[in-house]
């Protein structure tokens, strides 16, 4: 089934319709406390995304990192440094999987302005790694580890471009500022309340566009 065709599927638009309200609901529960309830509908956000990848018959490894991706959520959703070191390893996963699906799209070797591109985002997520890996105290060196994927992901990104590209880019600033708001804001600091729902908005809408790059590219 070709992506074109796919999308005309109702299945599709019940998933699409699924992972939307679910990331509405979310940002909503955002000030609750945590729960099981608030823990599916995080989960099921990105869940609803990668059904929606593999009904529509996109790439295996487009779902792959959808699939890790809600791992991931379901894991950072309640508290404690396992679980945020179980994520972290998700997301590294998931991040790697989509580097693999990048790359594999190249239309031959990056040059001039994707390379300029490339640039600044390997800039970009050196500064940012650098910040956070200061202020992660005993988690450094899985910080450190999780920035360089993450970079790797941001620099493929490239290749295909687009909607890819710009959904990488917000997948890259909503970890930064989850790093910041982890390792480096002061608990009692009023950006907290700007955080927590720009984190889950640049995630969500990245996760959405990359996955649309991919399928209709």
């Amino acid at each position: 089934m070709t992506p074109a065709v796919a999308m005309g599927s109702p299945l599709i638009w019940l998933c699409l319709a699924g992972s939307v309200a679910a990331a509405l609901a979310y940002l909503w529960m955002l000030g609750k406390p945590e729960s099981m309830p608030r823990t599916v509908i995080k989960t099921a956000a990105v869940g609803c995304l990668a059904l929606a990848a593999l009904a529509s018959g996109g790439p295996p490894w487009l779902a792959a990192a959808l699939v890790l991706s809600a791992v991931g959520d379901a894991l950072l959703a309640r508290e404690g440094d396992r679980r945020f070191i179980a994520g972290l390893a998700s997301f590294l996963l998931a991040h790697l999987a989509y580097a693999w699906l990048f790359g594999g799209r190249a239309h031959g070797a990056p040059e001039g302005s994707e390379l300029a591109v490339m640039a600044l985002i390997l800039l970009a997520a050196l500064v940012a790694g650098v910040v956070l890996v200061r202020h992660a105290g005993a988690l450094r060196v899985p910080v450190a580890v999780y920035a360089a994927a993450i970079a790797a992901m941001g620099m493929t990104s490239v290749l295909p471009g687009g909607w890819t590209l710009a959904g990488a880019v917000m997948f890259m600033a909503s970890d930064t500022l989850l790093g910041l708001e982890k390792f480096v804001l002061p608990p009692q600091s009023p950006a907290r309340r700007l955080t927590a729902p720009g984190v889950w908005l640049l995630y969500y809408l990245g996760q959405a566009a990359i996955g649309f790059g991919i399928v209709t590219g």
